[in-house]
């Protein structure tokens, strides 16, 4: 199969520059192509991941990926999908961040049995650039009528848009035209908003190579689910990819509860699950979707994908174990994965009496409750039901001196935090 087959297919194709064109190269010859990223933030969420895995499925066709980190265009402030600027960051934070998704990026895309993977920084060609330079050389090529024109910049017109952020089509476009010459790229894949920037960098580099020169573009629909809401939040946040901003257990449980409207396209997008193995998967969604296969099979391979074989075994664990009730068999860093959204209180590791001890952190609001609850046998502590009210509790207790669960009733949890 093609590779613009298998894109196709998954419907992950939104624009395409020249799409027999592209078609047709890509079935003669293994090509180079470029995504980039921006290191706004030391760690990338899911949804920086969906161009990437198209970058991924062409690197599994035998094609070059070259991932860039913009450490230049990181310092300016992409303004596509934005209504007011960007607050800049200093070099220092833009130099850490550049490093953490460099890391990211090696962790998914460079392994034993894939196609070379080139990584590249734009700060590299372009922080000896001078003004006069950009100025001659580059900006020299752009029509401002053109670049008003633009939906990034258009949108803006009305709220405002700094000079810094119009000109960051041009640095992008610089960045397609440098590794077109120097790389042999001849594709850029980016989000639908990316557009505008993709076509600014094909202008700049036929009118620098000459109009013969063979280079594309293509964009990734954009994700949304099926009640027309933006795809790649939580209740809490993004779900990113650092496992200590979410945890493999809340990435897991994130792909777990996706609906079954939306679960067979995001098994097209996010895994590399074949056509045969999607449509069985989609067929169980209507012929027994209480099961819920689908997800699940979604958040093992997203989970296994992102983070580890281990950390996908650590996820099931908790789940299970948080499903069962039974959570003695998990370990302390466990239960913080586990538990990290339950309401959360602290106490000292000194030993005191249960209902005095429930009382105090709030859980129960008077002690004849806490005694009431007690002997109706509705609080569980680790695991285990207490019915007795002269319990006492210690860190002995606690699972590593750290935590002791709290369960009231059938479905509300208390993680409790030991502190000296």
């Amino acid at each position: 199969m093609n590779i613009i087959d298998e894109l196709e297919w998954r419907d992950a194709i939104n624009q395409q520059t020249d799409a027999e064109g592209l078609r047709e190269l890509v079935s003669k010859k293994k090509i180079a192509l470029y995504c980039g990223v921006d290191p706004t933030g030391d760690s990338m969420h899911i949804g920086h991941l969906i161009p990437f895995m198209m970058m991924k499925r062409f690197q599994a066709f035998g094609h070059l990926p070259v991932i860039l980190i913009g450490g230049a265009t990181g310092t300016i402030g992409d303004p596509s999908g934005r209504s007011s600027e960007r607050q800049l960051q200093t070099l220092e934070q833009v130099q850490d961040n550049v490093n953490a998704l460099t890391t990211q990026m090696k962790k998914l895309f460079v392994t034993d049995n894939d196609a070379q993977l080139k990584m590249v920084n734009n700060y590299d060609w372009t922080h000896s650039l001078n003004v006069i330079d950009f100025l001659r050389d580059y900006g020299k090529n752009f029509s401002i009528n053109s670049m008003l024109a633009k939906d990034v910049v258009s949108s803006r017109l009305d709220s405002g848009i700094s000079f810094t952020e119009f000109t960051y089509q041009i640095l992008q476009s610089m960045d397609f035209h440098h590794l077109y010459a120097e790389e042999g790229v001849q594709l850029q894949i980016g989000g639908s908003d990316q557009w505008g920037n993709i076509t600014s960098g094909l202008d700049l580099i036929r009118k620098k190579e000459g109009p013969e020169a063979t280079a594309f573009g293509l964009t990734i629909p954009l994700m949304l689910k099926s009640d027309g809401t933006k795809f790649g939040k939580s209740a809490g946040g993004a779900i990113w990819l650092d496992p200590e901003k979410t945890s493999p257990y809340e990435f897991y449980q994130f792909w777990l509860n996706q609906d079954d409207r939306d679960v067979v396209k995001y098994l097209k997008y996010f895994t590399f699950l074949n056509q045969e193995e999607i449509a069985e998967l989609e067929n169980k969604v209507t012929s027994d979707p209480g099961k819920r296969e689908a997800q699940r099979v979604l958040a093992e391979e997203m989970t296994k994908f992102v983070h580890s074989e281990d950390a996908l075994a650590q996820a099931i664990k908790i789940s299970a174990a948080l499903f069962s009730g039974d959570i003695k068999s998990l370990t302390a860093d466990e239960i913080e994965q586990g538990f990290k959204e339950m309401p959360t209180f602290e106490a000292t590791k000194e030993t005191k009496n249960l209902v005095d001890w429930l009382v105090d952190l709030g859980i129960e609001p008077s002690k004849r409750q806490a005694r009431e609850d007690i002997t109706n046998g509705a609080i569980s502590m680790n695991g285990e039901k207490v019915v007795d009210v002269n319990t006492e509790v210690s860190a002995d207790q606690s699972f590593d001196g750290r935590f002791i669960i709290i369960r009231k009733g059938k479905k509300k949890y208390s993680l409790i935090r030991l502190v000296d």
